[in-house]
């Protein structure tokens, strides 16, 4: 019995240390930390702006087609070629009315003639007047004739009417055309302008001259200013907007009719904002929230502290912060889902991606 004793007491006695050598393995055992990525916060200067879908309009834009019938003698342009004024695009076949123009060249040689000889027997007084002005009425005849014959020749003849950029050609050499048939488009392309619907309050800064900045999904990274060149009379009485009208510099072409745009108009001077990656907000119900990073009290490695915000505006990787941070403190940008006050984290900034102002998703 006694030996039954001591055998238990040695066994609660061998229990009793190892719990306590737990403990204490416990006690000099600490959390790992936690991996995060930092950043200070940043000042920038944000516009102050206003914003609408636009879309490209041409400043000059037809269809091209001739008056006259005929076949195509000569095409001279190329689909999607940039013309000058006056450039010869088309030539329909006009030999008869070159003949009949040089028959009526013959009749105009031969009045003229006829008027200069009836000038000078006027002036011996070996006619009459009316004569002279038979004579006279005859010359202008044929001039008359000889211009229309040209006028005629003319209108066989298709030539650019302004500076621009055709579209697809709709005929062919050899093809006959009536009159009015589509020939090919062509459109002004510089400058172009930029069409777009503003609400009725913004009168009270909109006006001409006023510097209206435009991308396009077409031109990712590209930028193109202008300036504000038209309102229209009258705000839409259905919808309450007023139409508007931007001049763009388009020398490269880069803009084409019909594609839509995204239109910033400047309202005011930029204002000055602190701002941090959105990548660093806990939005919650109760309040907002980010994570700075210290030093521990130990002076071993860094702690997390959480931080509520006011928030602003936010544009593209960014946000504005109104209050509730200092200039000087690092945030936490990435792993910020992964804290509680008080760890200890692990400073890896190099991994955190880069934020930018207009970020371009990557399609690959």
């Amino acid at each position: 019995m006694l030996l039954l004793v001591g055998l238990v007491g040695v066994l609660v006695g061998l229990f009793y240390t190892n719990i306590k050598h737990m403990q204490l393995a416990d006690a000099d055992t600490k959390a790992p930390a936690i991996a995060v990525a930092t950043s200070t916060i940043e000042t920038m200067l944000w516009p102050v702006e206003a914003h609408a879908i636009g879309s490209v309009s041409a400043l000059n834009g037809v269809m091209l087609s001739l008056e006259s019938a005929g076949v195509i003698h000569e095409l001279s342009f190329q689909s999607g070629a940039m013309v000058r004024q006056g450039d010869r695009l088309i030539r329909l076949d006009d030999r008869s009315e070159v003949a009949e123009r040089a028959a009526a060249h013959a009749s105009v040689e031969l009045a003229r003639l006829g008027l200069e000889r009836a000038r000078q027997l006027l002036d011996r007084n070996t006619i009459a007047q009316a004569e002279f002005d038979a004579a006279n009425a005859s010359y202008k005849q044929a001039v008359a004739q000889l211009e229309n014959i040209q006028a005629i020749i003319d209108k066989k003849t298709l030539r650019a009417p302004f500076d621009g950029l055709l579209g697809i050609r709709r005929v062919n050499l050899g093809q006959y055309l009536n009159p009015g048939d589509s020939v090919v488009s062509l459109i002004a392309v510089d400058p172009i302008n930029v069409t777009f619907f503003m609400p009725q309050k913004a009168l009270n800064y909109l006006q001409k001259g006023l510097q209206v900045t435009i991308t396009a999904d077409a031109m990712p990274g590209i930028e193109m200013v202008g300036t504000l060149a038209a309102l229209d009379a009258q705000v839409d009485a259905a919808t309450r907007m007023i139409e508007a009208q931007a001049l763009m510099p388009n020398p490269d072409g880069v803009l084409r009719v019909g594609m839509f745009v995204n239109v910033a108009i400047d309202q005011a001077p930029a204002r000055k904002v602190a701002v941090l990656p959105a990548s660093s907000v806990l939005y919650a119900s109760y309040g907002n929230s980010i994570y700075t990073v210290s030093a521990a009290e130990s002076g071993d490695g860094f702690v997390a502290n959480q931080k509520f915000v006011q928030l602003g505006e936010r544009r593209g990787d960014f946000i504005e912060v109104l209050d509730g941070l200092d200039l000087d403190e690092r945030v936490v940008t990435d792993g910020v889902f992964k804290l509680y006050p008080g760890v200890r984290v692990d400073l890896q900034d190099a991994r955190a991606p880069r934020a930018e102002l207009a970020p371009i998703p990557n399609d690959s």
